[in-house]
């Protein structure tokens, strides 16, 4: 659960990764507070899922260093058994919201939800169920425990995906375009979720997205990627007020900028 380090949430010092000859992230260096929404904007393609998966360990970046909470997860190796236990506990302390909700088909809902913790704790059966109806009710789906994902709306297997990213009372919770493939009134339900969850939890963000009404109603920080280079990044108020070119064309949707239309 959320813990009192003084240490910010997330820290890149001069990231870069590349797969070949194209580099997907370039020099990439930021701090994300303890508590903070952060929410990434930017085209299709230019590295912001890469990002997550170097927050977490999933991938090793080229050059630069990442910390979570003052810890360097760049300098663990998961083939080594010196490192892979605090490799593990430190990806404990990410919650994952992945774009298409990638429940599990064969179980239900409920199980879904239950998953982290049986693999991850020893509370009873009578314990994670009664954390799970919670979870559930707290994204507004109490009846949806026997319920099968393939039961369940778009909006609904997203909001069930939510209880699950929670499930561990995460210290950050990761979401990756929360809101793609939804209508806008269920993207603005999800964004009201996000609002709810951090009020509730004081979980960390990081929030992977396009959508710039999104960034504008739940961000204290935005950040905007373009080719792998960070163009701007800082707390919402100064970023929607922002004179720089990339964040003006990205947020006005104009055809014109230094960002190219493909």
């Amino acid at each position: 659960m959320p813990t009192n380090d003084p240490a910010p949430a997330i820290t890149l010092d001069h990231v870069s990764k590349s797969f070949g000859a194209n580099c997907v992230l370039k020099d990439v260096s930021l701090t994300i507070p303890r508590g903070a929404i952060m929410v990434m904007l930017g085209p299709s393609g230019t590295g912001k899922s890469v990002l997550l998966r170097c927050l977490v360990g999933l991938m090793k970046p080229d050059a630069g260093k990442i910390y979570v909470f003052g810890d360097e997860i760049t300098k663990l190796d998961e083939n080594s058994s010196r490192d892979r236990d605090r490799l593990f506990a430190l990806r404990r302390r990410f919650g994952m919201l992945f774009q298409d909700g990638a429940l599990f088909d064969d179980m239900t809902v409920g199980e879904n939800v239950a998953f982290p913790m049986r693999q991850h704790t020893r509370d009873p059966d009578s314990v994670i169920r009664d954390k799970v109806n919670d979870y559930l009710k707290r994204v507004g789906l109490p009846n949806a425990v026997d319920k099968m994902p393939s039961e369940l709306s778009g909006g609904m297997r997203k909001r069930a995906a939510f209880a699950r990213a929670i499930a561990l009372r995460p210290d950050i919770v990761l979401c990756d375009e929360p809101s793609s493939g939804l209508d806008p009134v269920m993207s603005a339900t999800l964004d009201d979720l996000i609002l709810e969850l951090h009020e509730a939890y004081g979980m960390t963000f990081v929030v992977i997205s396009h959508d710039t009404a999104e960034a504008r109603k739940i961000a204290s920080h935005i950040g905007l990627l373009y080719k792998g280079s960070l163009q701007v990044y800082g707390p919402s108020k100064d970023i929607l007020k922002s004179n720089e070119r990339h964040i003006r064309q990205f947020l006005a949707r104009e055809t014109e900028g230094p960002i190219e239309v493909l």
